[in-house]
């Protein structure tokens, strides 16, 4: 960095500017400095920074199911939000295994991560304590708190209450839902969210037309063929994730059973393929590319010293298409 400061006739601090992105560079410096970069052939060494800086130039995008293309584009939305801070994002599948979780979490600490961004499946609040301990911030998105840790969380009551205003005006009574596992850490916010408002409308979310299993597609698939077997059949299944529902859509033409015609069927997320399957999936949309930037943006203020931990609110949206 001092060979390209003397080549540029700028400071060797003004040189880590242009590097890291951290401060404005005048573009006559920024084009000076790289200019300097490509004559020297500089590259950074990443390891020697490290030992410096006392954490690595790398980000954890720690996720439950790649599968889920919705984690897909929660990843390039968070490395959009890094690259100016000079870091980059490593995407880890944990398949919801707590053990992978922990796991994952553990080796965070060790190659000293500049942060870790993770959306939790089976993880508890203590879980966290020693990545906070190692000083490494963690951003959790989820329905639910998780500690002593920065919170990305959907508000979805108004998007909720308007996929069932659009349910019930349909003239469905029946509700259910394919929910998640019963193991799931802080419970199933999403099914109780759905039980609070059905009640608004005069109708319920009964316990027996209630299945649980992982978000999956394949969960999803099964969940319907328990749904569709039930003595009083549902008219209305609502899902925890987009995935879940295409397993729903499934299962339906497996079994002749027409969407929207016999069952409205309700997503949530809006992943990329909501409006790719045929019907096209009603959902509540969770707008993904601000989870990213939120997250970006609330690890870049404790790398700058914030200590204070923040709970942020995304809003979410009803997406009506053809499966209602």
């Amino acid at each position: 960095m001092a060979d390209v400061a003397r080549v540029a006739g700028v400071s060797s601090a003004t040189v880590s500017y242009v590097l890291s992105g951290k401060r404005p560079v005048a573009p006559e410096t920024r084009a000076a400095v790289e200019a300097a970069i490509r004559e020297l052939d500089f590259t950074v060494n990443t390891t020697a920074r490290s030992l410096r800086t006392g954490r690595s130039s790398l980000v954890a995008l720690i996720v439950p199911d790649l599968a889920n293309p919705f984690f897909a584009q929660l990843a390039a939305a968070l490395e959009e939000g890094v690259r100016g801070l000079g870091l980059h994002v490593v995407v880890c599948n944990t398949g919801a295994r707590r053990d992978e979780e922990r796991a994952l979490l553990a080796e965070a600490v060790q190659q000293r991560f500049a942060g870790v961004v993770i959306t939790p499946f089976r993880l508890l609040p203590r879980d966290f304590q020693p990545v906070v301990d190692a000083g490494v911030p963690v951003v959790v998105s989820a329905d639910v708190p998780f500690g002593p840790v920065d919170l990305i969380s959907p508000d979805a009551r108004a998007a909720t209450r308007e996929a069932l205003r659009c349910v019930t005006a349909a003239g469905r009574r029946r509700i259910a839902m394919i929910a998640g596992p019963r193991d799931a850490t802080g419970g199933d916010p999403r099914l109780e969210l759905l039980r609070t408002l059905a009640l608004q409308f005069g109708t319920s979310v009964p316990r027996d037309l209630v299945v649980r299993g992982e978000h999956t597609r394949e969960a999803g698939a099964a969940g319907f063929g328990e749904l569709m077997q039930r003595r009083y059949r549902p008219d209305a299944v609502f899902c925890a994730n987009d995935a879940v529902a295409v397993g729903a859509m499934d299962k339906a033409r497996e079994l002749g059973v027409d969407i929207p015609g016999d069952v409205a069927l309700v997503g949530h997320d809006d992943a990329v393929f909501a409006s790719l399957v045929r019907p096209q999936l009603s959902t509540i949309r969770y707008p993904v590319g601000d989870v990213g930037r939120l997250a970006a943006q609330l690890l870049r203020e404790r790398l700058d010293g914030r200590e204070v931990r923040k709970n942020v609110l995304v809003k979410a949206e009803f997406v009506q298409r053809g499966s209602i």
